[in-house]
């Protein structure tokens, strides 16, 4: 299973009460299997939108894993990167705090940034 973030919702009882009333019924196997349904079905109607976005601001969409291979050969080429994502931004364990300083110029993520805390600590005023 893709790696997943739990999240808090707040919903009117009467919501709540249609839920549990599907899932009592057999339409879903519980509330979260429903909820997570609806969201699902929320993001491919809106699957325009958001690839639309993706292209004009050069979103990924998925999983950004940055290495320390990839960042040498970035600092190597006299390149530094921005980073635009949706999902998740995972910086490897073997980054240095100055790789990533002299590689990131930005990172926005619509989703969740993992990594090292001092590279996290270091990016800090980087993050859109």
């Amino acid at each position: 299973m893709a790696e997943s973030e739990k999240i808090t919702i707040n919903m009117s009882v009467v919501d709540l009460g249609k839920i549990d009333l599907l899932v009592a019924e057999g339409h879903y196997t519980n509330r979260t299997d429903c909820v997570r349904t609806a969201v699902r079905d929320l993001l491919a109607r809106h699957g325009k939108d958001i690839d639309g976005g993706a292209t004009r601001r050069s979103l990924v969409v998925g999983v950004v894993h940055l290495g320390r291979a990839q960042l040498e050969k970035l600092r190597d080429n006299g390149e530094r990167v921005a980073i635009r994502a949706v999902g998740l931004v995972r910086i490897g364990d073997d980054v240095t705090p100055e790789l990533a300083s002299d590689t990131i110029e930005s990172i926005r993520v619509y989703g969740a940034l993992r990594g090292p805390d001092t590279v996290r600590a270091m990016l800090s005023d980087r993050l859109l």
